[in-house]
C-alpha cells in the first residue's frame, strides 16, 4: 500500500571536516545530533567564514528500531544501546562546553508507541533533550546540505535520503533559476517547501514524499525470505510500489538537465566499493558521480558475494551486510523509475543541515547562503 503523501531550492563551500587548529572558544561551538532508526550520529563544529570546521564527531549503530515493525515499540535492549551512545555524546558536548545545539530523532521515534517515554528516559539519564522532527523538516535539511553538489546545468533535481526507517524524496524544478544561482536557490528552501514571496530566483518543489521504508524497515519486511537474490528483488519491487503517489513517478524525464543526488550510508558504501577503498575516505566519496552501470556492477558483486562474503568485506562489515542489500534494493528501484546516466554521492545529510540552519539563524556565517 502506498504511503499517504503529506500535504502541501553561488553554492556554498563544502564543510571542512577536519579538526580546528586551535582549541575553539565554546561560545562559537554548535552541536547537531541525528538519532535515526539504525544510527546515532553527532557533529560538533565552529563556524568559519561561510562554512564550518568539525571539532568533534560521533557515529554508532544503535539499531533503535530493531523489532519495531513487529511490536510497534522500541525494545528495552534497543533503548539501552541508544542511551549508552547518547551518554558518549553528552560527554563530548560537556567536554567542549557546547551551549548551542539541536538534537533530533526521526522515523523510529515518530512511529514507536513508547517514543515519548523513551525521550523522557533519555533526558533523565543523559540530560539531553531530544526533539522528534517531522518528515518534511528531515527532507528539507537533507536537501539544503546537498546543495553544493548540484550542477549549475541541472534543471530537474531529485534528492534522495535513504534512512534506517524511512526514505525521503524531494523533486525540485530549477529550470526558471539562472544557472549560477541554482545551488543557492536550493539553500533558500530552509524556510519550507512551499512557495513564498521572494526577490530571488526560486527553486520550485514539485513534490516530496516520505516513504516509511528505510534500510532497516525494508529488511524487516522481508526477513522471512531465505533466498538472498529473491529477497533483494522483492524488496526492490515493493519499494517501487510505494512510490505510486509521488507525482513525478510516471513522468518521463529527459536525461539532459536531470540529476539525482543520493545521501545515505547505502550510497556512500556503494561508492566506496566502486572505488575499491580498503579504508573509507570521505574526501574521495563525497561529490563522486557514479554511472548507473557502475552502481549495477557493485550491486551484482554484492549478490555474488552472498551474506558471508559481505560480512567479510571491510567496506560493509558484520553490522551492515543485511542493511546494504535493502539499501541497494531502494537504489535500484530509483534507477529503474528514473533512468539516468549518473548519480551524485553525498556524504552529508541531516547533521550538516542542522548545523547550517543553526549558524545561519544566528548570523555567524559570513556571506551565508541563507
Amino acid at each position: 500500500m502506498a504511503p499517504k503523501r503529506p500535504g502541501g531550492a553561488g553554492a556554498f563551500p563544502k564543510p571542512v571536516e577536519s579538526t580546528a587548529p586551535a582549541k575553539p572558544d565554546p561560545s562559537e561551538l554548535y552541536a547537531a545530533l541525528d538519532l535515526g532508526t539504525n544510527s546515532c550520529r553527532m557533529l560538533i563544529a565552529q563556524p568559519k567564514g561561510s562554512q564550518f570546521h568539525v571539532v568533534d564527531s560521533f557515529s554508532k549503530s544503535v539499531q533503535l528500531g530493531h523489532g519495531l515493525e513487529r511490536t510497534g515499540r522500541l525494545s528495552r535492549a534497543s533503548m539501552g544501546r541508544t542511551v549508552a551512545a547518547l551518554r558518549v555524546c553528552q560527554q563530548k558536548i560537556k567536554r567542549h562546553g557546547v551551549k548551542r545545539m539541536r538534537l533530533v530523532a526521526t522515523e523510529a521515534c515518530r512511529r514507536a508507541q513508547n517514543a515519548r517515554t523513551f525521550i523522557k528516559h533519555v533526558e533523565r539519564e543523559t540530560g539531553l533533550s531530544l526533539e522528534i522532527i517531522q518528515p518534511e523538516e528531515e527532507a528539507r535539511l537533507a536537501v539544503i546540505s546537498c546543495a553544493p553538489l548540484v550542477s549549475t546545468r541541472t534543471e530537474q533535481l531529485l534528492v534522495v535520503d535513504i534512512g534506517g526507517g524511512s526514505t525521503e524524496l524531494v523533486w525540485i524544478d530549477l529550470s526558471s533559476v539562472p544557472n549560477r544561482d541554482r545551488p543557492r536557490a536550493i539553500m533558500r528552501l530552509h524556510a519550507g517547501f512551499h512557495t513564498v514571496e521572494s526577490p530571488f530566483p526560486a527553486a520550485k518543489v514539485v513534490d516530496w514524499i516520505s516513504v516509511p521504508l528505510g534500510v532497516a524497515t525494508l529488511r524487516d519486511q522481508f526477513s522471512d525470505v531465505e533466498d538472498d537474490a529473491a529477497r533483494y528483488a522483492l524488496m526492490s519491487w515493493f519499494f517501487e510500489e510505494n512510490l505510486a503517489e509521488f507525482a513525478p513517478y510516471k513522468d518521463e524525464q529527459e536525461r539532459e538537465g536531470f540529476q539525482i543526488v543520493g545521501t545515505s550510508g547505502t550510497v556512500t558504501t556503494v561508492a566506496a566499493s566502486h572505488l575499491g577503498l580498503k579504508r573509507y575516505d570521505r574526501t574521495k566519496v563525497d561529490g563522486l558521480r557514479m554511472t548507473s552501470d557502475q552502481i549495477e556492477a557493485v550491486i551484482r558483486k554484492y549478490l555474488e558475494m552472498g551474506p558471508v562474503g559481505r560480512r567479510r568485506d571491510p567496506r560493509i562489515g558484520q553490522d551492515r551486510q543485511a542493511l546494504i542489500m535493502s539499501g541497494a534494493a531502494i537504489l535500484q528501484a530509483l534507477l529503474r523509475c528514473w533512468p539516468t546516466d549518473r548519480l551524485s554521492v553525498a556524504d552529508r545529510g541531516l547533521r550538516e543541515g542542522l548545523l547550517y540552519a543553526q549558524m545561519s539563524a544566528e548570523g555567524v556565517l559570513e556571506d551565508g547562503p541563507f
